[in-house]
């Protein structure tokens, strides 16, 4: 009787515990099925926004595109674009991220929008954001590779008036407000914030009533920016991917491919934990009555030399002037790598 009660128990055990790794497994097919499903949908997404530079297919400040999958070093300028119906518009936002992953880090470079320099293809100085509005990306690229003088490897450009729709797609976001002010009816006080899409686009658009002006909204955006990568990259969110996705498709364009996207995120994410902020420094000046935004050659000098060492332009230029015939140095070809400065 006490065997037999033993092997009703121990049966009863195993229906139970038989039964729970059923339910796991059915969990684990229905999980992956799904990751795979939205996995498929992210990637129809980016067929969506893959929009690849006219007429260029690489730089004309590099001999050769950047090979993700030996880890070269690249980089990327980040455009926010104010377009609103019946308007072009002008890029507000304009950031620049050189990554190198063999130092595992990012400079980053917020230009102010109404810096003074060359519209390339225009014959003309302007201020910055204008290039985009006079000849879209291409025009806006390459000013921005002559101001800086670095090449431009990849481009993602975020529609800021859509934006609130991106915000609203991930259920709203967070930051932390450093000014106290009211902007267009709304008040964002200091402190933790929630913003939904409208209020995340006055957020990111005041500048009048900011001390720092540019600079300050520079940094609100950048603050939106992230609050929008960590709460669409939050477990919540998955459920929402259908709304994110469609807002992200109506809203960014970039010529980054899926393939380009997934060897950044699989060899390139360590670099993301250390990302530090290169500062423009300037003088505000008023000619013909427009005010402008001046950097000083010796600035520029400055900048140019820290972008051009994080992404190794520096070393490869001194090498290849020992053999500019031939691109080689004892026996080794320029072209296929990547050399760091320490």
């Amino acid at each position: 009787m006490i065997g037999s009660r033993k092997s009703k128990k121990r049966r009863k055990r195993q229906r139970f515990f038989t039964m729970i790794t059923t339910f796991f497994i059915i969990l684990l097919i229905f999980t992956a099925g799904y990751s795979l499903f939205v996995y498929r949908s992210f990637q129809k997404t980016l067929d969506t926004v893959h929009e690849p530079l006219e007429d260029r297919e690489i730089s004309e400040k590099r001999t050769s595109q950047p090979v993700l999958e030996k880890k070269h070093p690249f980089s990327v300028l980040l455009l926010g674009v104010d377009e609103r119906k019946n308007d072009k518009g002008r890029s507000d936002t304009i950031i620049v991220l050189a990554v190198n992953p063999d130092r595992n880090s990012v400079e980053m470079i917020s230009i102010p929008r109404d810096t003074k320099t060359e519209m390339v293809g225009k014959g003309k100085e302007d201020k910055i954001n204008h290039a985009y509005a006079f000849g879209g990306i291409n025009m806006a690229l390459q000013s921005v590779e002559n101001l800086l003088d670095i090449p431009i490897d990849y481009y993602i450009k975020v529609n800021m008036e859509g934006f609130q729709d991106i915000v609203d797609a991930v259920g709203g976001i967070q930051v932390d407000n450093q000014l106290d002010f009211v902007y267009e009816g709304t008040h964002f006080k200091k402190g933790s914030l929630t913003l939904n899409g409208q209020d995340a686009l006055k957020y990111s658009r005041m500048r009048k009533l900011d001390p720092r002006g540019d600079f300050g909204r520079q940094e609100r955006q950048r603050k939106v920016i992230q609050g929008v990568i960590k709460k669409g990259a939050s477990l919540s969110s998955l459920w929402k991917y259908q709304e994110i996705f469609y807002a992200l498709g109506e809203n960014v364009r970039t010529n980054l491919t899926f393939n380009e996207m997934k060897d950044i995120q699989k060899r390139y994410k360590d670099a993301a934990h250390n990302i530090t902020q290169i500062e423009v420094k300037g003088t505000s000046q008023k000619m013909n009555g427009i005010y402008y935004f001046i950097v000083a050659d010796d600035e520029k000098k400055r900048i140019r030399k820290l972008l051009r060492t994080q992404l190794d332009l520096e070393n490869l230029a001194e090498l290849r002037e020992m053999d500019t015939s031939s691109h080689s140095f004892y026996g080794i070809n320029l072209n296929e790598y990547s050399f760091q400065t320490r």
